[in-house]
């Protein structure tokens, strides 16, 4: 199901509340998906006025879940709500080689807190998500288990990838997706393109220069899904160009941070025409940072999909121009430190997965970084949704030093894409249209 079509007034009227919001991805995309958004919480004041923002009929509630007054707040919201949906942090890897429990740590005390809240008000549903490297760590089945509240609730588990979902950047995620056992009713089980598992991009390393291009993993599948992916009217499978092309000619170091869309081309995509709907006459979070010239010397020398491996040896000096800047290792070479900052986007596919710094993924075709929307539209935000911070200046409880600009990028890069949770809204709604909820007896 594409997020434009996933509202109907067929389905069943539907509410969510979002633990650890953050800036609002998992609420954008259940909001897409035509639910109801309650309100969310989060410890960051920064992300939280951005949520406030974007959400105005909901609750936006800065503050520690694990303090009484906080999560009494949460708690009576939640009970409001058909699905509990959050992607709590969860430090203590180590504990499966101690053979403790995962949910017994305390350093997992805001994980605690989200089965804490389920417990509190037996929502219909549930969505947590998190990093796969829960996966990895054998926990995977633990957490399945708390979260089942002894019996409570069916639970399945699932790695998805957002790129599977259309969004055009590869982020790969464990999901926990819980029903309650009065709906009898097993979970959803996601089914994305495919495209993740037949298309890669490869280095050809056997000519001069170097290049990256579309490698076929699938003979039966890849040529097909590649077609997909060429098609600029097809929202299935993005790519980055598709995403962003629009926005190429925004200017370096500019200070404004808007823009009419009069002076944009026109859309070149079906994913660009649908991130402008609702935005209004100007698009928002457009300022690009400035660049230094050792790295636009560098950026010339990278091909696409490239980085720091393609660099020829007298670009690898610290110094190109004599301006020194950052940190100096005293070997006048660049250092490992650097090496994640020369990554230039391939315009064929999909993006890598963004992090929170501005420098780490550089534009395809123009040497420069990418501005906070362009980190939105490959994270799959719409442009109506307009990143901000906090008024107040200085130290605030819960905010993460680095400044306004930094912020921005970080609640970006930390969101869930809200097409992947549109697509998880989606499987919700048609799992509860096949049983109404009517027939459903209440909590």
């Amino acid at each position: 199901m594409l997020c434009e079509e996933a509202t109907s007034s067929a389905l069943p009227a539907l509410n969510v509340v979002d633990l650890f919001c953050g800036a609002g991805g998992l609420s954008a995309g259940f909001q897409m998906a035509g639910y109801g958004v309650l309100g969310g919480v989060d410890v960051d004041p920064d992300a939280i006025a951005t949520y406030g923002l974007n959400f105005p009929q909901a609750s936006a509630i800065h503050g520690d879940l694990r303090k009484p007054p906080i999560r009494e707040r949460v708690v009576d919201l939640a009970k409001r709500a058909d699905m509990l949906v959050g992607g709590p942090p969860c430090q203590a890897f180590s504990q499966v080689r101690n053979h403790s429990r995962l949910i017994d740590d305390p350093r997992n005390s805001l994980y605690c807190e989200f089965v804490r809240v389920l417990g509190e008000t037996s929502p219909r549903a549930f969505v947590m998500e998190n990093v796969t490297g829960m996966d990895q760590m054998g926990v995977r089945q633990q957490i399945a288990e708390d979260l089942s509240l002894g019996g409570e609730y069916a639970v399945r588990s699932q790695v998805v990838d957002a790129a599977d979902f259309g969004v055009p950047q590869t982020r790969k995620r464990l999901l926990f997706l819980g029903c309650h056992r009065r709906l009898n009713l097993e979970p959803p089980f996601l089914q994305g393109s495919g495209a993740t598992s037949a298309l890669a991009l490869a280095r050809r390393n056997g000519s001069t220069p170097v290049y990256y291009e579309i490698e076929h993993l699938s003979p039966l599948w890849s040529r097909t899904l590649a077609a997909v992916m060429e098609d600029a009217g097809n929202l299935r499978i993005v790519t980055v160009a598709q995403a962003i092309s629009d926005l190429r000619d925004l200017p370096v170091g500019n200070r404004h941070d808007s823009l009419p869309y009069s002076e944009l081309p026109v859309p070149e995509s079906a994913y660009q025409a649908l991130m402008r709907q609702g935005a209004g006459p100007e698009v928002r979070n457009i300022q690009v940072p400035r660049i230094n010239l050792d790295t636009v010397m560098r950026l010339r020398s990278i091909p696409h999909g490239g980085n720091h491996r393609d660099l020829p040896e007298e670009l690898l000096e610290r110094y190109l121009t004599g301006k020194r800047w950052g940190q100096d290792n005293g070997s006048g070479r660049l250092s490992r430190r650097h090496f994640y900052a020369y990554r230039k986007l391939h315009p064929a596919i999909w993006a890598w997965t963004l992090n929170t710094k501005a420098d780490s993924a550089y534009h395809y075709s123009v040497n420069r970084s990418l501005s906070v929307r362009e980190f939105a539209r490959i994270q799959s935000f719409p442009d109506r949704f307009v990143f901000t911070t906090d008024p107040k200046k200085g130290t605030l409880p819960g905010r993460i030093d680095g400044g306004s600009a930094h912020s921005r990028y970080r609640q970006v890069g930390n969101a869930v894409p809200p097409f992947l949770a549109c697509a998880i809204a989606g499987a919700f709604r048609e799992l509860f249209a096949a049983k109404p909820l009517a027939g459903i007896t209440s909590r």
